[in-house]
């Protein structure tokens, strides 16, 4: 499935914005900037800022404050990354078809540069142009999210524990949950406080972004058994290599392609009150699900 053409306009956007919100390779510690700014850049669709920004535009037809927190998503997306690569976590030498920040930079800049990305996620939420109010809601969801109470730090840690046991229904839908869907949820939920909506149509978008972003995960799973390395920008097959908790391995391929088409279906019957307002979220939900790489 390809996106339309929104999705690039979208990307460059958000693209433009995080060059002008990182600081410059010329910055000291020139070091780490440079550590930071190849992450960032090493490629990515820019998923979780999109969806900040389109689930925006159900509400307002000025986006151009939401791309503060869309862009605070990218760099703690992006520190997971860095850290999730590290030796001590997944141990890759590749992610979006390039070196891994340690790879490149060391172990000891890689560490840092994921805490640098997180503390700016923050800085950027501080200064979105929004009031007062509204930044400080759309920093609790961030936060929360980005955490270890049902969030993606506490669904990390859960993910490792599970490694080479046997785990249950209710455990494997706990770590997709939280170290995916979480951060998935609070883009969506960013994006909706971001313009203004109401309290129903938070909670709604909520459950929106929630329920696709454990699709997301759960076709994430599937890619891994059925995709190369090449294609997926990332080594394939590291959820069997390292006998992590995942659907396919819990429910088998045929089962979890099913569950996360249920999972998107679910998800995209939140939009219908939006009608053509929510054409491009529903676009992009389908995507999550049907894409190949």
């Amino acid at each position: 499935m390809k996106l339309s053409a929104f999705f690039e306009e979208d990307r460059l956007a958000v693209d433009a914005a995080l060059d002008r919100l990182l600081p410059a390779e010329t910055i000291q510690p020139v070091s780490i900037h440079t550590a930071m700014r190849y992450s960032v850049f090493a490629g990515g669709k820019r998923m979780r800022p999109i969806l900040c920004l389109e689930t925006a535009r159900i509400f307002s037809s000025d986006l151009s404050p939401a791309l503060h927190p869309a862009c605070a998503l990218e760099f703690i997306h992006t520190y997971s990354l860095i850290h999730d690569d590290l030796p001590a976590l997944d141990n890759d030498d590749l992610r979006r078809g390039k070196p891994t920040c340690h790879k490149k930079f060391g172990e000891a800049l890689a560490i840092l540069a994921g805490d640098g990305l997180l503390t700016l996620a923050f800085e950027t939420i501080g200064a979105t142009p929004v009031p007062a109010e509204r930044r400080a809601a759309i920093l609790t969801e961030v936060a929360g999210a980005a955490g270890t109470v049902n969030g993606m730090v506490g669904g990390q840690v859960a993910d490792i524990e599970a490694e080479r046991k046997a785990v249950d229904e209710k455990m494997l839908e706990y770590i997709h949950r939280a170290k995916t869907a979480a951060l998935i949820r609070a883009s969506v939920t960013a994006g909706a406080l971001c313009a203004g909506a109401g309290a129903e149509d938070v909670g709604r978008l909520r459950r929106f972004g929630e329920t696709i972003g454990w699709a997301f995960q759960v076709t994430d799973d599937i890619l891994d058994v059925e995709e190369s390395s090449a294609a997926l920008g990332k080594t394939a097959g590291k959820d069997l290599a390292q006998q992590k908790a995942t659907y396919p391995a819990v429910y088998g391929l045929e089962r979890s392609h099913q569950i996360a088409s249920e999972l998107a279906t679910k998800a995209i019957a939140e939009l219908s009150p939006y009608a053509e307002r929510a054409a491009r979220l529903r676009e992009i939900a389908e995507f999550l699900v049907l894409r190949r790489t």
